[in-house]
């Protein structure tokens, strides 16, 4: 991806009107990632909703979990999204593509109707996003509700994002040479100014996910009375692992080991870190607000107020359960854009910069997953040692 982001800058200024005829390959790129939204966002949805273990069953543990996250995730989206409001790193890129076409003026109440789907089939074949995500988090919910019945559809949604899974990783063949196309056709059209804004995105991020680990994470921890010194040593390696191959899944192994060393119970992290893969997605949750206002601002589309309300509820319900799906985050890009008017050729000046963000991002949704647990616990009363021995194990957490 930074060979090809690298190359494709080159190539547009050296020879910007060949550049220009490049466009069809990150237009064929973006239709394969705009076939897939409806399969992802069903089986990421359907599952993580409906496949959470039933809450009656996990009591006050599973409650506990949901307010953390759900409180960790809303200020990651906030914060991603007040930092582009701030630093307006998308000023000046003159982001030169048409915009999705978008609906005529509706108000707060046409919109919120406008929402709920009269067929879930006609949403699909529309991409509709938002209505695709409320009838999929209905359903997740009726899922829940009916219990052991609805077994066979979490399995068929299981498959559904198995089946995902494998059809982006053969869309991610073309990403290299998509973004090379759209970095020569972006930089022939708009000169070096897209290259100021790239890197006025990439302090952002930076700067973005280490004050949520500061501020966020390290006050709950600090407010929980987890033990900070205690809690960094323990989450070190699982954090570094997570840089370097910028996959939680990776990191996984590594982080239950060392939470359970850390000193969290197993009857807690066995609830609570499943529920944390997918719900607790602080990192990629930041970054999505962040990327959608980088876009509108990269392409002059003015927001509403209740445009971004909408936006930033629609991201909050489909960045759940995104994190096991390579460039997920991406799929939910588009299928927003297309909602609400963004230019689709934005996505191609964000995978070019992705490579130097994703390692940051993923580490902060492992350290998220590390957070929780040691949080929980704390609620429930445990206490941990302040030294840096680890707590002698008798099994596994599973």
């Amino acid at each position: 991806m930074l060979f090809a982001a690298g190359g494709g800058v080159i190539f547009g200024l050296v020879a910007p009107e060949l550049a220009m005829h490049l466009k069809f390959i990150s237009d064929i790129f973006l239709r394969l990632i705009r076939a897939i939204i409806a399969p992802v966002l069903f089986g990421v949805l359907v599952r993580a909703v409906g496949g959470v273990g039933g809450m009656k069953d996990l009591g006050r543990l599973g409650w506990k979990s949901l307010v953390f996250f759900e409180v960790a995730t809303t200020l990651a989206l906030l914060l991603g999204w007040f930092t582009a409001a701030i630093f307006r790193p998308g000023d000046n890129v003159a982001l030169a593509a048409q915009a999705a076409p978008v609906v005529s003026k509706m108000t707060f109440t046409d919109v919120l109707v406008n929402a709920f789907p009269t067929s879930i089939v006609d949403a699909m074949a529309r991409g509709d996003v938002l209505q695709i995500v409320v009838f999929c988090f209905l359903f997740g919910v009726a899922c829940l509700a009916v219990g052991e019945r609805a077994k066979p559809v979490l399995v068929l949604a299981d498959a559904v994002v198995a089946v995902a899974f494998r059809f982006t990783q053969i869309i991610m063949y073309l990403a290299p040479a998509a973004v090379f196309a759209a970095m020569a056709g972006t930089v022939a059209t708009s000169g070096v100014g897209v290259l100021l804004g790239l890197a006025r995105l990439f302090g952002a991020a930076w700067g973005a996910e280490l004050l949520f680990l500061a501020v966020v994470f390290g006050g709950s921890l600090v407010a929980s009375g987890v033990p900070m010194r205690r809690f960094v040593h323990f989450v070190r390696e699982p954090f570094l692992i997570a840089f370097s191959t910028t996959s939680s899944a990776a990191a996984l192994p590594q982080t239950l080991e060392n939470m359970e060393r850390f000193g969290v119970p197993n009857r807690i992290l066995g609830v609570v870190a499943p529920l944390s893969l997918s719900l607790n997605l602080c990192g990629s949750t930041l970054f999505l607000g962040l990327a959608t206002l980088f876009v509108a601002q990269a392409a002059n589309v003015p927001l509403s107020f209740d445009q971004q309300l909408l936006i930033l509820l629609t991201l909050k319900l489909t960045s759940k359960g995104v994190a096991g799906i390579p460039r997920a985050n991406f799929v939910v890009l588009t299928a927003l854009f297309q909602s609400f008017g963004l230019p689709l050729e934005g996505l191609g000046l964000l995978l070019g910069i992705d490579a130097l963000i994703d390692p940051i991002r993923t580490s902060v949704n492992v350290v998220g997953h590390c957070a929780a647990p040691a949080v929980v616990a704390r609620w429930e009363g445990v206490s941990f040692p302040k030294d840096l021995e680890p707590v002698p194990t008798m099994a596994p957490p599973f």
